[in-house]
């Protein structure tokens, strides 16, 4: 602890002092409601639509183009809207949560910012360290997707790529890298440090051509839609639908990254809860619409799950349109891979201006208002996971960390309702505790039936960030430097108006 600290006063409670204790381990940082640019802080460009579009490029992607497909095949046949539709349930209990959050706490971190601000720093500093790993592995594992579709398009066009750049080792013959993943990365990571302006419009330029081409697939497929592909339509069972559900779930959940950009959006307590809920109802009926359409075009158990659309397409005589959904593909999760690196370098940003990780990583570029030094850290991270690991290894690490995330933030709206229900909210959560409660309860459900090897690595890094926290984070917390008796960087927990 802080050595400037004074000794305790003889009134005061020893035991309100200890390490587990609002005075210890779950000090609660600052409730800020303000939208004020701070000094060195992030620069509010991004309005409502660029918001949703940030969304949309994280939940509009895989899920399009292989997801669908691979559940139908696999697990739920037809029946995958009904997958669809249960994973849209469940994923938006967490939404809601996360969009009373970002009207109630309009900055930098999502579900990091909203556990410290409502159920303490250990808390907080638990979910953002996990979501540093998390983020930065859903960039590498799409960075691998798009690599694939990469190397088929540049195969359609008779470019001939070598193969020790064509993936990591132990994927094929020769492989030593998967060269465009990792570039892929590095771009990314260009792309962000110019700037969040320039990234947001970028990022909207993809979505829109993204949305375009799903479309034009949809409409295409449409006038080949038979009536008797969907029968039967639950050859699984409804279990298959729900096993599915588990499947599906992570192609919906994008709207979490977006959240970790709070700081960077104009009029954040207004237009951050409406475009969580715009781009989630606008996710909703894209994927139900695929489904439809895809599904009724072909056979489930004829649905080459590698490449689904295509299949599908070509099944109905539009081979041609195949190559267009090679592109849409790239550009589609290029969208999801943006988001995903903003948001795990909004959340590295905002843990070291809380001084949990050094101060150095909370400095921004004098111009352009963004933190080029984690930018980069995470664009190079991130590239050697894509360049070096096999795509399963790589997206091992990513799915129990988001899940943690949704039940703490559902959890930690529950705990603000009855500890701060003074404060002014612009979107309120419906039917709480029911609708937190069925985002646990799904998100508990789905970690229980992981990989025992993902809960091995998980648990690692978390054993890892124990150890960072107990010898860095707890003593230069900003919190523990501006306790009483100190010299104060920001108003103590609690403390109304204040600027973290």
């Amino acid at each position: 602890m802080s050595q400037a600290m004074p000794k305790t006063p003889p009134s005061a409670d020893p035991a309100a002092r200890g390490l587990f204790t609002r005075a210890g381990i779950f000090r609660l940082k600052p409730v800020d409601s303000s939208e004020e640019e701070t000094a060195g802080g992030l620069r509010r460009t991004m309005g409502l639509w660029q918001l949703v579009a940030l969304s949309l490029g994280g939940l509009v992607g895989a899920g399009v183009f292989s997801l669908a497909g691979v559940v139908a095949h696999d697990d739920a046949g037809p029946g995958v809207m009904i997958s669809f539709l249960i994973a849209i349930v469940a994923s938006s209990a967490a939404a809601l949560c996360y969009a009373e959050f970002a009207g109630l706490i309009p900055k930098a971190g999502s579900a990091y910012t909203y556990s410290y601000a409502a159920l303490g720093e250990a808390i907080g500093w638990a979910i953002g360290w996990d979501l540093l790993l998390e983020y930065t592995a859903i960039v590498a594992v799409v960075a691998i997707a798009i690599s694939g579709y990469l190397s088929y398009i540049l195969d359609q066009v008779g470019l001939d790529i070598p193969h020790w750049a064509l993936g990591a080792p132990g994927t094929g013959s020769g492989h030593k890298i998967d060269l465009f993943a990792a570039l892929l990365c590095l771009l990314l990571a260009f792309v962000l440090s110019r700037g969040t302006k320039e990234s947001a419009r970028f990022e909207t330029i993809l979505v829109v051509v993204k949305l375009g081409i799903v479309a034009l697939v949809v409409i295409a497929g449409a006038f080949h839609v038979s009536g008797g592909n969907f029968s039967p339509f639950l050859p699984f069972g409804i279990g298959g639908a729900i096993s599915g559900a588990a499947t599906t779930f992570f192609a919906v959940y994008g709207y979490d990254a977006m959240s970790a950009a709070a700081e960077e959006s104009a009029e954040a307590k207004k237009v951050l809860p409406k475009a969580i809920v715009i781009s989630l109802a606008i996710a909703a009926v894209i994927y139900l619409l695929v489904c439809i359409v895809l599904l009724g075009m072909q056979d489930y158990r004829h649905i080459d799950v590698k490449s689904p659309f295509s299949s599908a397409l070509a099944s109905v005589g539009l081979a041609g349109l195949g190559t267009v959904v090679a592109v849409g593909a790239v550009i589609g999760i290029t969208t999801s891979a943006l988001a995903n690196m903003l948001a795990v370098t909004r959340v590295w940003f905002s843990m070291s201006r809380d001084g949990l990780l050094p101060a150095y990583f909370a400095k921004n570029h004098p111009r352009r208002q963004v933190p080029n030094r984690v930018i980069w850290l995470v664009g190079i991270g991130s590239a050697v996971i894509a360049g070096f690991l096999p795509i399963k290894e790589a997206a091992d690490l990513t799915n129990i960390g988001i899940l943690m995330a949704f039940i703490v933030v559902a959890v930690a709206i529950m705990v603000m309702r009855k500890t701060r229900p003074d404060l002014p909210r612009s979107f309120r959560t419906p039917w709480v505790p029911l609708v937190p409660l069925v985002g646990i309860g799904f998100s508990i459900w789905l970690i229980a039936n992981l990989d025992w090897v993902t809960w091995v690595r998980f648990v690692v890094w978390m054993l890892l960030g124990l150890i960072v926290y107990a010898f860095y984070g707890y003593r230069n917390s900003v919190e523990n430097r501006g306790r009483p008796g100190t010299v104060r960087t920001t108003p103590r927990a609690g403390d109304e108006g204040s600027t973290s």
